[in-house]
């Protein structure tokens, strides 16, 4: 992000997605995703992370966002989750017992250690930069219609 100061609420309609995306940004960090179907009243539509998820969006070129700055104000479990969807390649999937075993302190075999992954995918606070929609049999954070087209831009 080029302005570390940035902060505020930034909303674009997104004819492909029939909703907004709506960006939470604070320190230059992005503290949220969403697709609302209404913009925040206070929301503006400048901003750079919201040009690339367009970009990414428009599915012509492959767009990643490992260098935007997520802040995760999550325990440290759920953060290891995250952190490891994050490294899903763009146009790849996996399933939520392979999310488990790529994170660190989590035993696919676990029947709570499983459920943390799905819980933390379903309460994902930045959707698309945290590519939930990756994971094949776990909820997603974004709205079901919301995810099926995320997984189409990738051919998912």
């Amino acid at each position: 992000m080029d302005d570390e100061a940035v902060a505020g609420i930034y909303a674009r309609g997104s004819p492909y997605l029939e909703r907004y995306v709506q960006v939470g940004v604070a320190s230059g960090r992005v503290l949220s995703v969403s697709f609302p179907e209404e913009p925040d009243e206070n929301a503006t539509s400048d901003h750079d992370v919201l040009d690339r998820i367009f970009e990414y969006l428009d599915g012509v070129d492959e767009i990643t966002f490992d260098d935007v700055q997520v802040a995760l104000t999550v325990p440290t479990d759920r953060r290891a989750v995250l952190e490891q969807v994050r490294t899903i390649p763009y146009g790849e999937s996996i399933d939520v017992t392979t999310l488990a075993r790529m994170t660190p302190e989590l035993d696919p075999d676990d029947e709570e250690d499983v459920t943390l992954v799905r819980t933390t995918l379903d309460e994902n606070p930045a959707p698309i930069l945290i590519p939930d929609h990756r994971v094949r049999d776990g909820p997603s954070a974004a709205p079901p219609a919301i995810e099926q087209k995320l997984r189409s831009v990738e051919e998912l």
